[in-house]
């Protein structure tokens, strides 16, 4: 079996898919993108690409390590979201090819479903306690929110005071026992992040997520000590080497690589598996769409440490298009109880509907993330 040709398809709501044909009729899809990147990505992966045509798609970790070692200059957001999307679909024309999912070429699944979290409220979020109720009626036993707005390196305890708020409403609404995620998003430095970790203790959060960007990972030590909360870091990591040491620091309980961002499957499923030496739980960040959840399932059907996953239905983001769109039999993502079950169709286990692809791809998607500043003019993070 040869590598015949590649098609990309930049689709709303800010995603980028990546179908790779074969001389045998076996075609597999990936989804290679950074959001706000995907016009970047989709440049990287024709460099990429123009070294697997001709090749037997089966041999992936050969393909891998060619497209990481062979360049220079390796690593980063772009680079490895290339890698992450053609690893993907490599993946996928293999199970096809063996008529098997992709977690029985993993090694077969030690799960038969995983729990999964619902997003609730926006970037700047409001009204959280009535859109936490509103999701865990629909059987969601897990919620995940942006817990701040933009915040200064030292900021005043009003907005510290607003985050307890709408976490004390989701609370109060949900009860007791619903997890509740709470995103820091990178927007609060570690003056800030103490406080709010420590705040927030009293509400017995599921975890705080990136309490500090991950350029200031050696912050995480004191944010440690001022919390029992688990700590959840890692969307914006990807690579191994990223990842190693911050798992030998042990400041982290919760790691969470991006199977579109940190170099697909083959690389999720080796980093992960460091994080089980380290008695380091995986949650994968998927705020993406349905190739890139399909990628994640297969990866937590083998991952012992994996304990629940992100999805995108009905987030904010997701406005013209949503996860559900592009899919032939949308039951393979059915929510039941707050877990879906492990999809058991040949590749990713799922079937992309390429006639609406085509069709949403002949209008042009420009998606970027809003520019936020503080009151003095400097720029914030988002």
């Amino acid at each position: 079996m040869k590598i015949t040709g590649y098609e990309l398809f930049k689709v709303a709501p800010r995603w980028l898919f990546l179908k790779i044909e074969t001389d045998e009729g076996i075609t597999g899809w990936g989804e290679p993108v950074i959001e706000g990147r995907a016009a970047t990505v989709r440049t990287a992966v024709h460099e990429l690409m123009s070294n697997l045509i001709g090749k037997d798609p089966a041999h992936i970790e050969d393909h891998w390590n060619m497209m990481y070692r062979s360049g220079f200059y390796r690593g980063g957001p772009i680079l490895m979201s290339a890698i992450a999307g053609i690893d993907q679909a490599l993946w996928d024309i293999k199970g096809k090819f063996y008529n098997a999912p992709v977690h029985q070429l993993l090694g077969g699944k030690c799960r038969d479903s995983i729990k999964v979290y619902s997003w609730i409220g926006g970037d700047r979020p409001s009204d959280v306690g009535t859109a936490a109720k509103k999701v865990v009626d629909t059987g969601f036993t897990a919620v995940k929110m942006n817990g701040t707005e933009e915040l200064q390196y030292v900021d005043s305890h009003e907005k510290i005071d607003q985050v307890l708020e709408r976490v004390a409403a989701v609370r109060e609404a949900v009860g007791p026992y619903v997890g509740i995620g709470i995103d820091f998003h990178g927007r609060v430095h570690k003056p800030m992040a103490k406080t709010l970790a420590k705040e927030l203790e009293h509400f017995r959060p599921m975890f705080i997520e990136e309490p500090v960007l991950p350029e200031n990972n050696e912050a995480l030590r004191e944010i440690a000590n001022h919390t029992s909360t688990p700590i959840a870091t890692g969307e914006r990591m990807f690579s191994r080497w990223q990842f190693k040491p911050l798992l030998m620091d042990g400041y982290v309980d919760i790691i969470q690589p991006d199977l579109s961002h940190a170099g697909g499957i083959t690389e999720c499923k080796k980093i992960i598996s460091m994080a089980e030496a380290f008695d380091v739980a995986v949650a994968p960040h998927c705020p993406l769409g349905p190739i890139a959840l399909a990628a994640c399932l297969q990866v937590d059907a083998t991952s012992h440490n994996a304990f629940i996953q992100e999805q995108s239905l009905g987030i904010h983001y997701n406005v013209g298009s949503d996860l559900l769109d592009y899919i032939t039999d949308k039951d393979v993502f059915q929510y039941e109880n707050g877990y879906v079950n492990i999809p058991q169709g040949p590749g990713l286990g799922i079937d992309i509907n390429e006639d609406h692809v085509r069709k949403i791809a002949e209008t042009e998607v420009d998606w970027h993330n809003p520019i936020w500043r503080h009151k003095d003019g400097s720029i914030a993070e988002w």
